[in-house]
């Protein structure tokens, strides 16, 4: 096991071409700053982060800045991804644009989506690769940083997190609602009939059953193709068809066929980066990339072994922590986040919340439109955690206008993915005097 280990840390830390890395800092750089101008060019930086008088924080200490605060914060990830796209003052660029990036995306649950998350953390890593020591204005700037190579590990670690992405993307899709119901694509196909050509066989409950399967075994397997290079260049062909695609017919996932095309350029070979490079101009040194560190290692390199392999640990613990917990994923979306499942379900309903006076005796039904924006008000309604947000939050504006705690009640009831709509939680429970409701059994149990 130890010479296995060995084997490991030595072609981690082992020298080759730095290319990859140089394209990916490029492609992903454009990305970056292309997303961040379409937020403000949509008008979203208003509309999601500064007209809601109420945001599902991650963290309730975490809050938008006030007036024209958050254009700013946008302003600056702009010059941030700028940075990275040209290579100018990478580290700091990088690392800002991390810190900036997570922070508006940890703003509000209501907006999360997998490929944000998957944004941080290949910009957090992107801090610590040296993509900028050829063919940026930093070697420019400090010509003794120029290098023509990288260790190993600078460019596995983007395509591991993006294996992982797939395969669990693939995992979460081997269920039986995906599998044997086409759902919840027999009920969103039919919706596409107006696109063009294809418009008119979106009802068919066979095509659903088709792109059940094939994304399924598309996201179960691409990322084994791509690693080998005899069926590398068809398997990314097969990258763009699927995400061009999914792009088409759910233009909602925004970014995320985008990041995907563009990420998964980093699994071709060295040499293709190289021609690329010299063909938009940004030459290549043909000198041989040694592989040899040597049979002892520094204890700088040994660390950072070790937090590779502890990253990925724990990249492989996210998406399955959900076993820890009973009952159907969809239905109470315990560990449900952070774990790569994407557009597994529909669910629609009702859900109201109901404010009760203990000392007057009186109750009252809460006109959620006074808070939440319509898409808050819609993501709110089967996110369970985000119901006793919201509970929380009015019964705090009630004990600071009456000086003691009320009684807050949902009333929710749930269909998930086109099955005749169940009672989601205990209407009975008050969620504002209670610590725990989700380990209180306040969601009602899913009934098959």
């Amino acid at each position: 096991m130890n010479i296995r280990l060995k084997q490991l840390h030595i072609w981690l830390h082992s020298k080759v071409s730095i290319a990859p890395l140089v394209v990916f800092r490029i492609a992903f750089g454009l990305l970056l700053l292309y997303s961040t101008y379409r937020s403000y060019e949509k008008g979203w930086i208003k509309e999601l982060y500064i007209d809601p008088t109420y945001h599902f924080s991650f963290f309730s200490w975490l809050t938008p800045l006030e007036g024209n605060g958050m254009y700013v914060v946008f302003g600056l990830l702009a010059i941030s991804s700028l940075g990275i796209l040209l290579g100018f003052l990478y580290r700091l660029s990088t690392l800002s644009f991390f810190i900036l990036f997570t922070y508006v995306e940890l703003l509000d649950k209501t907006y999360y989506l997998n490929h944000y998350y998957l944004v941080s953390l290949l910009t957090f890593w992107m801090i610590w690769v040296p993509a900028h020591h050829w063919f940026s204005i930093d070697v420019r700037l400090f010509p003794k940083i120029k290098s023509t190579t990288c260790n190993n590990w600078h460019i596995f670690i983007f395509r591991a997190q993006l294996s992982i992405v797939y395969f669990f993307a693939g995992l979460a899709k081997v269920n039986p609602d995906w599998l044997f119901r086409a759902q919840p694509m027999a009920t969103w196909l039919p919706g596409k009939y107006q696109l063009p050509i294809i418009g008119p066989f979106m009802n068919f409950k066979e095509l659903a059953f088709f792109f059940s399967w094939a994304g399924c075994i598309y996201d179960l397997t691409i990322w084994i193709f791509l690693w080998i290079r005899k069926t590398r260049v068809l398997a990314y062909l097969a990258v763009l068809v699927f995400h061009i695609l999914t792009g088409i017919l759910f233009p909602r996932i925004g970014m995320f066929p985008l990041i995907m095309m563009t990420s998964t350029l980093i699994f071709f070979s060295n040499n293709f980066h190289e021609r690329l490079l010299r063909f938009i101009g940004g030459g290549f040194s043909t000198e041989a990339h040694s592989n040899d560190i040597g049979l002892t290692s520094s204890r700088k390199q040994s660390v950072v072994s070790k937090l590779l392999v502890g990253y990925l640990l724990i990249q492989l613990f996210l998406p399955l922590r959900y076993l820890g917990y009973s009952g159907n994923l969809f239905w109470h979306e315990k560990g449900y986040r952070f774990s790569w499942r994407v557009m597994l379900m529909e669910k629609s309903g009702y859900t109201s919340f109901i404010v009760r006076d203990p000392i007057k005796n009186v109750q009252k039904e809460v006109d959620q439109s006074l808070y939440l924006t319509p898409f808050q008000e819609q993501q709110l309604r089967s996110q369970p955690d985000m119901m006793i947000q919201f509970g929380r939050f009015l019964g705090d504006r009630f004990k600071e206008q009456h000086g003691y705690s009320p009684e807050v009640y949902v009333k929710s009831r749930i269909s998930l993915n086109a099955r005749r709509s169940q009672v989601f939680t205990d209407e009975n429970y008050d969620i504002y005097g209670n610590k725990n409701p989700m380990r209180d059994g306040w969601i009602i149990p899913f009934k098959k």
